[in-house]
Parts: C-alpha cells; sequence; structure tokens
C-alpha cells in the first residue's frame, strides 16, 4: 500500500518523480531513489517526494539513506499522515510514542477505503470477521445468550464485521478514524448509526452501554493495549463480551512495530493484559489471519467477558456488612 501521490507544485519535478515511480516498479529501485533526489533538490520541502525516496531507498536496501528521508519528511509533516515516526520506530530509530498514530491511519485507510475489500478479501485472504464471528456466536450459546442488545463495532471499515454481527444484534453501532471507509460502508446499511471518531475516544465517552464490542483488525494500529482496555470496561455492561484480533509473536516483549507499521503483540503479555484489566478470558486462539506478501500473517483471537458482578462494589458493600462474605 502507497500513500497517494501529491504533485509538488513544480512540473520538472513531478516529471521526475513520476519516472522514479516507474523504475520503482520495474525493480530498479536503488535508481529510482537517486531520481527522486534529484527531484527533491528542486523541491526540498515536498513531503510526498520524501516519502518516496524514503521508500525506494528502504526498497534498495540502503537503510541509512531511508532513514535521513523519513526525519526530513518528519519535520515537514506536521499532521503525520505519512507515518514517519512509524517508519522510523520501525527501523530502531526513534520511539514508535503513545496510542494510534491518528494522522497515518486515517489518511491511509481514506486512500484504501475504494479497493479496500478487493485488496483484503480478494488477494490477502482475509478471514478475521468470520473467525471473530464463529467465536462469538459459540461463546453466547454456551452462555446461554440468544443476541445481543446493543453493540459497538470499533474500526468497523466497510461493514465485514458488521455485516456478521447483523442478525444477532438489535441495535449495531460502527465506528471508524476514516470518513472514507464511513461513507463506503454508509451505502450498505448495516448499521443503526455510524460515527467518524477515534476508538479511545469513542469508549471513554460511554458507560455501561453495550453488550457486545468488536475489533477486528484495529488493535494492530493502536500500539499498547492497556489504554484500551481500561477505557473498554467502564463502557461495557456487567456480563458483556468484547471479541478482537492482533497479529501475534512468541517474544518476551509486550509488543513491537512491525515493518508493516502494525503492532504484534505478544502471547503472554496479551494474556496478562487482559487478566490485569479485569476481564474473563473466554477464548483464547492463535490462527492464520490473512497473507501478506505471500506469507501468512499469525494473529491472536480473543473473545472475554467482562464480570457481570462489579466485584468492587461488592466487596464495599461486605465492608459494611450488608453482603455475606
Amino acid at each position: 500500500m502507497t500513500k497517494a501521490f501529491f504533485s509538488s507544485g513544480d512540473v520538472i519535478a513531478d516529471r521526475r518523480a513520476d519516472y522514479a515511480r516507474m523504475l520503482d516498479e520495474q525493480g530498479d529501485c536503488a535508481a529510482a531513489a537517486e531520481l527522486m533526489e534529484q527531484a527533491l533538490e528542486m523541491v526540498p520541502d515536498w513531503a510526498a517526494g520524501w516519502d518516496l525516496a524514503g521508500s525506494f531507498h528502504e526498497k534498495a536496501g540502503n537503510v541509512s539513506n531511508a532513514i535521513a528521508a523519513w526525519r526530513r519528511l518528519e519535520a515537514l509533516d506536521d499532521a503525520g499522515v505519512f507515518g514517519a515516526r512509524l517508519k522510523l520506530a520501525a527501523h530502531d530509530a526513534g520511539p514508535a510514542g503513545e496510542g494510534t498514530a491518528v494522522g497515518y491511519v486515517e489518511a491511509l485507510f481514506d486512500q484504501y477505503a475504494p479497493q479496500f475489500e478487493e485488496s483484503l478479501v480478494g488477494r490477502l485472504g482475509y478471514r478475521v470477521p468470520d473467525l471473530l464471528d464463529a467465536l462469538v456466536a459459540e461463546e453466547a450459546t454456551r452462555l446461554g445468550l440468544s443476541g445481543f442488545e446493543r453493540a459497538l463495532d470499533l474500526g468497523c471499515g466497510t461493514g465485514l464485521m458488521g455485516e456478521r454481527l447483523r442478525g444477532k444484534v438489535r441495535h449495531l453501532e460502527g465506528v471508524d478514524i476514516s470518513a472514507a471507509m464511513i461513507a463506503e460502508t454508509a451505502r450498505k446499511g448495516i448499521y443503526d448509526s455510524l460515527a467518524k471518531a477515534e476508538l479511545v475516544a469513542t469508549l471513554n465517552a460511554r458507560r455501561a452501554d453495550v453488550d457486545l464490542v468488536t475489533a477486528a483488525d484495529v488493535l494492530i494500529y493502536c500500539g499498547a493495549l492497556q489504554p484500551v482496555l481500561s477505557a473498554l470496561m467502564p463502557a461495557m455492561r456487567p456480563g458483556g463480551l468484547v471479541a478482537f484480533s492482533l497479529e501475534a509473536h512468541e517474544g518476551e516483549e509486550p509488543l513491537f512495530l512491525r515493518p508493516s507499521l502494525r503492532y504484534a503483540h505478544g502471547v503472554q503479555a496479551t494474556r496478562d493484559a487482559l487478566v490485569i484489566a479485569g476481564l474473563e478470558v473466554l477464548r483464547f486462539e492463535t490462527a492464520v489471519l490473512r497473507f501478506d506478501r505471500g506469507a501468512p500473517i499469525t494473529g491472536i483471537l480473543v473473545v472475554a467477558r467482562k464480570p457481570a458482578v462489579d466485584l468492587t462494589a461488592a466487596n464495599d458493600e461486605a465492608e459494611g456488612g450488608d453482603v455475606a462474605a
């Protein structure tokens, strides 16, 4: 996935950049990078040009030049739509920061929206909505639930998860950071309501009013789980379910940023984070979620439950003598 190509405002620089992209597509990445650098001599403040230069250098194996290009990009791109900070972090050249890189993720999916389903499902074998839906259905049956009153689909995208939830939910809400994604899914008429918003802010604005929360391939852009889980718990009704996916790694680190600019979460660290948050883990499985450049991407599928009883409140009452120990 490449960023949209924005004009530099200089016809000659644009022509050189176009030719550089052609060289890149033909596999001559080193020549593409050299030509892109020539274009940038004419337009040194062109953010999109530095993004292209960094990409070409990286493909050519010249990581030091790629890092230099991304540092120039970071200085020029105040909104962070090109993800320079993430690219530097993925190459151990800077910190990834906390939480979602909102500008980058929003721009990425605004561009991606028109071909999202064709690319993800058709070409990459994306399976997460089907896998999560099956786990939710199995756990709902085991718990004796015939359906859900109110569900919140975080990072709803074009509605792939929502399509599977619709028959189980009385009121279905979708939230996504990308306006283009919201526009795509609105045409399908899947959700009872749709909102453009960041997911932690969405959860923080709610209080115990949803009994199902889903996040299919969303938290891979959010980094640490703790802020999300901390916001999630107060938003859910007691006994409510949450189902989400992560990309997985087997190392000791809680997470790390991959060159794809998606986070991979540690298997054990994820288990620990769920327990610390106070969630009851119902299902915790690993599976191939999709493919990327022909390689399988292994991930974690989670279904967890907020305790049906507020244990803190119960303990407070017990201390007052009103509840039997």
